[in-house]
């Protein structure tokens, strides 16, 4: 397979200094955060603000890339990787989906965002509740 490149387009800035600190689900916790975007892509930022949710990519910088199984919080049975959200992966990407408090800059103020201190952000996307919450999508097993 072809190898990758990614490149952070900023940093988190949060309050969690080590991973017991953060939740287990950002989305979860009142806890604002803020992301750092680099200033070469000043330009994406363009109308981020009229966008109240957004998908965010982190790079899990700490995690483990060896780890094929997980057994996830409140389950007796070890899973595949890839049927968990454990952060411990072949590509450590991180996906959260959280409330934008404000924009200030370069500065985004999210609201629901589990990274720890120093994590780099790969991207972000705007939620689209009718794209991204699809009528039809099975319940949670």
């Amino acid at each position: 397979m072809q190898e990758m490149t990614l490149t952070p387009i900023g940093v988190v800035r949060s309050p969690f200094l080590t991973r017991k600190d953060a939740p287990r689900q950002g989305r979860l916790s009142p806890v604002e955060s803020m992301i750092e975007i680099d200033p070469a892509y000043r330009e994406g930022l363009r109308d981020i603000a009229d966008h109240p949710q957004l998908i965010v990519l982190t790079w899990l910088h700490r995690s483990r890339r060896d780890i094929l199984t997980a057994t996830p919080p409140g389950s007796m049975k070890e899973h595949g990787v890839f049927a968990t959200r454990s952060p411990e992966r072949p590509n450590p990407l991180g996906l959260g989906l959280v409330d934008l408090v404000r924009v200030e800059g370069l500065r985004l103020t999210v609201r629901g965002l589990d990274a720890i201190d120093g994590t780099p952000v790969v991207d972000i996307k705007p939620f689209h509740r009718d794209i991204d919450c699809p009528a039809d999508a099975a319940e949670d097993q």
